[in-house]
This record gives structure tokens, C-alpha cells and sequence, in this order.
């Protein structure tokens, strides 16, 4: 390992206390804003501590954020979409993601194209398809036609990540399996499968934070007030009296279940993101 020189790891240090600043400022100053009971309307300075410290305002949020739920009955409806449409995204990208990294078959590098093709471009493209395709089917405004979106969104950087995973395992385990009676099946979910588990759950939590963070289009396809989601809560928020320090508190409320996903899948995420890039 390459050694730096006392200089360098100066620099190095103040380069990342940098970074980190630009990270825990904004922060900080969403907790300050949901702590101070003193902003009325829009924040004109920026403040270290709260004018007049109060816990209030997550009280009023909890109980009636804008809509007419309270926010246990929009957490349900964020998990529901958001969860629905990574174990989707993650069970039908599975079978594509192996198909492509185990097989080769006429049209292979036309469908990873493609599907790289769907990952680049913007939701917004795939608004009006979605929209005709699914008031078709009836499922427009319910919570299976949004999760239905969210997992259309989601599932090429699915089938992407997991391909890499499946490529990181070694074909000869699988052969290994074969020579022991295993169908492909089984050699598939008892040697492969687990295997590339923590990659597959780096995809899951990112087809879940899509689900979970997303509200603009989520507008366009719901219309009952008892299918709102948490996102499209804080985002409806705007234009309300002391909706500045509301929608922070309301953001804070949103993120507490991805911090206590993220403590729970952690151990996972960094190998499996090390597993993709060997994969590549």
C-alpha cells in the first residue's frame, strides 16, 4: 500500500471535512427548522440554533399532516407502494438478470441496451404509457397501479446489479450442484441465489427508495386522498401557513424508516456494491 506524506493526509482530511460540511448543513438546517417554533413563513437567515425550541410541530404532522390520513395511515400506503415494487422489481429482475448473465440467446445485447436505454431515461417519459396501459387495465389510481410505475422505473438498474452478481458467482459451484443432482432450479436458489444475496439487496433498497421518495408523478396517478403516500404528503405542504418548518418535520417523520432499513441491510450494502463493480 502506497504511503502519503503528512501533507497529503492534511489535505485529504480538509477536502473531506469539506464534503462533509456540505452534507450535515443541510441537515442540520432541516432539524432546526423543524425545532423552531418561531418560523411563521419562509426562513430569511440562516440560523445554528432553533429561536424557540419546540417539539410541537412533529405532533401536529403525526396527527394531520395535509391530507386526510394521519402519518401511520401514510406510512402504510409508502410501504406498501415502495416495498410492493421492490419485491417486484427484485423477483422478476431475478429470472432476467440471470437469464442474462447465465445464457447466451438471440437478442441478449439488444435487451441490456434497452433496458440501459430504460434506466437513462427520465420517469417522465414513461408517464403517458403507463397512464394509457394501466387506466386500460383499470388499475390507474389504486395503490397496485402506482406500485406497478414504481417497479417499471426501478427494474432495469435492478436487472443491471443483479446481472453483475450473478456473473461475480462462479459457474463451476453451479456445476458442482448439477454433478450432486441438483436441478437448475435448485442449484439456482440453494448456491447462486445466496451467493449474490447482498447485491440483490442493494437493488431491493434502491427500488424501495425509489417507491419511497417519489411524488411527482405519483399526482397523476392517484386521486383519492386515502391513497396519498408520504412523499406526496410533504410535497402537497407548499403554500401552507408554516409550511417550511411543517414539511421539515413531516421529511424528518419520512426518513426514519429508511435509516432503520438501512441499519438493518447494512452489513450487505457495501458488499454487495463491491460485488457489482467486480462483476463489471
Amino acid at each position: 500500500m502506497r504511503r502519503i506524506s503528512p501533507r497529503q493526509q492534511v489535505v485529504t482530511q480538509l477536502l473531506l471535512c469539506v464534503v462533509a460540511l456540505f452534507v450535515l448543513v443541510p441537515v442540520w438546517g432541516l432539524l432546526r427548522l423543524a425545532l423552531d417554533g418561531a418560523i411563521k413563513g419562509a426562513p430569511t437567515e440562516f440560523r445554528i440554533w432553533p429561536e424557540q425550541f419546540t417539539l410541537d410541530l412533529f405532533r401536529q404532522v403525526w396527527e394531520q399532516p395535509s391530507q386526510a390520513l394521519s402519518v401511520p395511515g401514510l406510512l402504510r400506503n409508502s410501504l406498501v407502494v415502495a416495498g410492493g415494487a421492490a419485491l417486484c422489481s427484485v423477483a422478476l429482475g431475478a429470472s432476467m438478470a440471470y437469464a442474462f448473465a447465465r445464457f447466451a440467446f438471440p437478442g441478449r445485447k439488444g435487451g441490456l441496451f434497452a433496458l440501459l436505454v430504460g434506466a437513462l431515461l427520465p420517469p417522465v417519459a414513461l408517464m403517458t404509457p403507463l397512464y394509457m396501459l394501466l387506466s386500460a387495465l383499470g388499475l390507474r389510481t389504486s395503490l397496485l397501479g402506482l406500485m406497478i410505475v414504481y417497479a417499471a422505473f426501478s427494474m432495469p438498474f435492478c436487472v443491471w446489479n443483479m446481472r453483475a452478481a450473478f456473473q461475480a458467482v462462479a459457474v463451476e459451484l453451479e456445476e458442482a450442484a448439477f454433478l450432486d443432482g441438483a436441478s437448475p432450479w435448485m442449484a439456482f436458489r440453494r448456491v447462486t441465489l445466496p451467493l449474490a444475496l447482498p447485491a440483490i439487496a442493494v437493488a431491493a433498497l434502491i427500488a424501495f427508495l425509489i417507491g419511497y421518495t417519489e411524488f411527482a408523478i405519483g399526482w397523476l396517478f392517484v386521486e383519492s386522498s386515502e391513497n396519498v403516500t408520504l412523499a406526496m404528503a410533504v410535497s402537497g405542504m407548499a403554500g401552507q401557513t408554516g409550511a417550511w418548518s411543517k414539511q421539515a418535520a413531516l421529511a424528518l417523520l419520512m426518513s426514519l424508516p429508511v435509516m432503520v432499513l438501512f441499519l438493518v441491510l447494512q452489513r450487505y450494502l457495501l458488499h454487495g456494491l463491491l460485488i457489482g463493480v467486480a462483476g463489471e
